[in-house]
């Protein structure tokens, strides 16, 4: 999970608020999203170190709700794109997950300044993701 559009606005309950897209090769991924859609994907102003070159910004200039993501290097062989979905509380929403017999599959996380996460799989074994707004997050 990183940063851009979250780091401003509450997201949404409920609303797909960011997305991420696994890539063997960044180059070619960003090539590829760029000529398609026309998506913007540069480095993340101020992000520092290696995550810097294998984590870029996906900017898709929708002047509706469309959410935008990360365009980073694949960590696992079988890693598909998740889409973080907006909550109240991750604490709550994981919980909840659970009681519905999901599984969380990372933890609550937090992205200092910006906000938490965790990554969940649902009873399909589908990925995803939730996001909790929170400026003080340490």
């Amino acid at each position: 999970m990183s940063t851009a559009t979250m780091t401003h606005e509450k997201a949404a309950t409920g609303s797909v608020c960011w997305f991420e897209i696994p890539a063997d090769n960044l180059d070619r991924a960003k090539k590829f999203y760029n000529t398609l859609f026309g998506w913007k994907i540069a480095p993340i102003p101020g992000m520092q170190g290696p995550e810097a070159q294998n984590y870029l910004h996906v900017d898709t200039g929708g002047d509706d709700a469309s959410p935008d993501g990360g365009l980073m290097s694949r960590k696992q062989p079988d890693e598909t794109i998740t889409q973080y979905i907006g909550v109240a509380s991750v604490d709550e929403s994981a919980a909840k997950v659970e009681q519905l017999g999901g599984k969380i599959r990372t933890p609550k996380t937090a992205v200092p300044h910006m906000g938490y996460f965790a990554v969940c799989q649902d009873t399909e074994d589908n990925m995803f993701g939730l996001w909790e707004t929170d400026s003080n997050a340490k």
